[in-house]
């Protein structure tokens, strides 16, 4: 190589090194920055997965708040039963502290139960609801079980209502967060995900717990809590793009020897011992696994709500560096918009009804008091819905609305029960009528689609009993038939019988007295509000009132009939009830109004002329602070007419929610301790809720009665005749437990009364 070759390549190294080196030295710093850039730009999928545990789940709420203190963006939720029920709230926009307000304020007594508003039965609907403590099918004389405790149906209702801003939503990957649940086919016992349809039917298919809620039959296929085949959806979540998955798993753990020592226990034993070997893997798999301490909760405690929370958020804060070491892994925070404020007023312009194949539309259309195009609100819509599934004549009624060009469509699918003849049962003591079992048949669609037959039959110290057959048009004229058959033998003051003319000085103070009341009635009435009813009818009634303390009839059998006629009268009755609870009532008006004029008799007495009995009660409830309430009633009755029959007077005093004729309760008194043919009288109670379902109470009640008391104007004197009582009692499924010490000032002597159980 020359020199001249030499310089030649030295300057073409040169070059080389000038123009192409500062392009590699770039071209490494640039892929470095970009390996920096990508490592800051990280923006990994978030998944959360909630397991099922009923009232344990409410631990989620408490752990969704650190979550989001934390900062982490969540981008799918998976959820199973109550992770369900939270997951698809959280889902459609509703931040943690919005849940926890939601969940602290809802009865679930009311939920799980299906106890449906009062308002929202009929008054022949109501009767059934407060006398009945077991219902069970009998169809075919065939005693069955029923399919759960609860149809869900106010716990639809209410999902419903808190997710309308998403009703419209098909695909649940379109929610504020993508979301799915599980459930169960009951019939194959395979693992179902739903992530499209309807969200309130989803999650309530998801959360129907077995024994507790009814199945869910959903496109064919029956469905049962999830929490059966899949408590816990890791690997769904994963599938579905998640690539970091927090976990809360609020599931029983096993039980030691020591804790199985109930049939309770030992049941949900056996049932955690698949859930317990799934979560092995499924815990490992978890990249942030967070268990609250839950094992002083159970699936229903519900009333510790604050304290299975606190526990939630406990459990998560202790994981707080991590959560916030995710969210420094994501791009962007969290952005969640507020809830959409739904005008609580909707326009229903058109009805589409399905499902109904012995119920009309206009039957349903009835108890839904809805008219399109209507008008109404979210409130009045759930109201209707209430009436129809207060009927018994249907296990669930679901509902959609879909906007149209001028208004909402509503979508109605029934599903009428399968069970058309029931048997029930229920327990009563009073000072009355003493013990009793009363045994119920009831009918339905006897000959009509819309018609009940119901006998019932009251075995103990007294026979009952009662049949109603009910013809039911909704807001049309429906029309029945009752005959009522009641005895019982009650000690009481001989001065009672001085009502039925002169009697002899016998020494005595009380006598014994055998009361038969046959009573048979045809009506009609109509509902002009779920409420209000007003109604006219025919009574035939069979009055026997006999002593056989003493005197003697024609056979020389020792007795005394004070009373032994037919009577046949006409009446009329209005009725408003909004009270709150037969027995407690918080709120509410009462006001029932009722007039019986008797035409004819076949006159035992021979005193008999035609007369007329009318009488009117007003109620008024209302809460004072919290859990103390007041009730004040007034009520009234006089006879119009033929004063010298003595039967159907007025009987005041004792205690009691079902009386017949003109009984009136009064406290101080003993049953029939005051007679008279009219009488003005009125009540103050305060009852103090002191736990849940626990009441003490205070009453005072006044009155004056005589024989023309509203003519002479002496209903409006200082009152002649007072009592005062102090009690207690317990709510109960199978009735009210009421126990009540009463005194009177006027007789300086106290009474105690006892009732157990529903008044039938």
């Amino acid at each position: 190589m020359t020199r001249h070759n030499t310089s030649r390549f030295f300057l073409s190294g040169i070059l080389i090194i000038v123009f192409f080196i500062p392009d590699i030295i770039w071209s490494q710093e640039k892929e470095t920055l970009k390996i920096l850039d990508d490592s800051a730009i990280e923006d990994v999928k978030v998944g959360l997965v909630l397991s099922g545990g009923g009232a344990k789940g409410l631990a989620h709420i408490g752990a969704l708040k650190i979550i989001e203190d934390a900062g982490v963006r969540i981008d799918y939720i998976g959820g199973t039963s109550m992770g369900a029920i939270i997951g698809g709230l959280y889902a459609s926009g509703y931040r943690a502290a919005e849940l926890d307000s939601i969940f602290r304020t809802v009865d679930f007594d009311v939920f799980i139960q299906d106890q449906l508003p009062r308002n929202a039965k009929t008054f022949y609907e109501r009767e059934d609801s407060e006398k009945y403590a077991i219902t069970l099918p009998f169809d075919k004389f065939k005693i069955g079980l029923p399919k759960g405790l609860s149809k869900g149906q106010n716990f639809y209702n209410q999902f419903s209502r808190f997710t309308a801003h998403v009703s419209e939503i098909r695909d649940f990957n379109n929610l504020s967060i993508p979301f799915f649940c599980m459930t169960t086919n009951i019939e194959t016992g395979e693992q179902i995900l739903l992530d499209k349809g309807y969200l309130p039917e989803a999650v309530a298919a998801s959360g129907a717990l077995p024994s507790v809620f009814n199945p869910i039959e959903l496109d064919g296929v029956l469905m049962t809590d999830g929490g059966v085949v899949n408590n816990y959806p890791i690997k769904e979540i994963k599938e579905k793009g998640a690539e970091i998955v927090i976990g809360i798993d609020v599931q029983d753990s096993l039980m030691s020897k020591d804790q199985l020592t109930s049939v309770t226990n030992i049941m949900r034993q056996i049932n955690n011992f698949r859930t317990y070997e799934a979560m092995k893997n499924k815990v490992s798999e978890t990249d942030l696994y967070i268990k609250p301490s839950i094992t002083d909760f159970s699936v229903i405690s519900f009333d510790q709500a604050d304290k299975i929370i606190a526990n939630g958020e406990k459990a998560t804060f202790a994981n707080y560096d991590k959560l916030k070491a995710i969210a420094m892994r994501q791009k962007s925070q969290p952005k969640r918009s507020p809830i959409p404020e739904n005008s609580e007023n909707i326009v229903v312009n058109n009805l589409v009804i399905s499902g109904n194949e012995r119920y009309t539309r206009a039957y349903i259309k009835g108890k839904l008091k809805l008219k399109t195009p209507r008008v109404t609100t979210y409130k009045k819509l759930n109201e209707g819905i209430n009436n129809l599934s207060a009927t018994g004549n249907f296990d669930r009624v679901t509902h959609r609305l879909f906007d149209k060009k001028e208004g909402k469509e509503l979508v109605l699918n029934v599903k009428e029960s399968e069970n058309k003849m029931l048997l029930r049962f229920a327990l009563h003591y009073d000072d009355l009528y003493q013990t009793a079992a009363l045994i119920n048949v009831t009918k339905k669609s006897l000959l009509f689609d819309n018609d009940i037959l119901s006998v019932d039959v009251a075995l103990g110290d007294n026979i009952r009993y009662n049949l109603d057959y009910y013809i039911d048009k909704g807001f049309y004229w429906s029309t029945g038939l009752k005959a009522h058959y009641t005895n019982f033998r009650k000690a009481i003051d001989f001065n009672f019988i001085g009502r039925f003319g002169e009697i002899p000085d016998l020494g005595i103070n009380t006598i014994d007295v055998d009361y038969t009341d046959y009573n048979m009635q045809v009506y009609a009435e109509t509902l002009l509000r779920q409420t209000f009813s007003v109604g006219l009818g025919a009574e035939y009634k069979r009055l026997s009132i006999i002593s056989e303390t003493f005197g003697e009839d024609e056979n020389q059998i020792p007795r005394t009939v004070f009373d032994d006629s037919d009577y046949w009268s006409a009446f009329g009755y209005i009725k408003l009830d909004t009270y709150d609870n037969k027995y407690f009532p918080k709120r509410g008006f009462l006001f029932e109004g009722d007039i019986h004029t008797y035409l004819f008799s076949s006159d035992f007495t021979e005193s008999f002329d035609e007369f007329s009995i009318t009488k009117a009660q007003l109620g008024f409830a209302t809460p004072l602070y919290k859990n103390l309430s007041m009730n004040i009633s007034l009520e009234a009755g006089t006879k119009i007419g033929n004063t010298s029959l003595s039967s159907l007077d007025f009987l005041i005093g004792g205690f009691g929610a079902k009386t017949i004729n003109n009984f009136i309760p009064f406290y101080g008194y003993d049953f029939f301790g005051i007679t008279g043919q009219s009488f003005a009288k009125a009540l103050i109670l305060v009852d103090y809720e002191i736990f849940k379902k626990n009441h003490i109470n205070a009453a005072a009640n006044f009155a004056n009665i005589g024989n023309k008391l509203f003519s002479t104007g002496r209903w409006f004197e200082n009152p002649e005749f007072s009592g005062y009582a102090l009690g207690y009692g317990l709510d109960t499924f199978a009735g009210p437990v009421q126990v009540k010490y009463s005194y009177s000032p006027e007789l300086d002597e106290s009474n105690w009364f006892f009732s157990v159980g529903f008044w039938f």
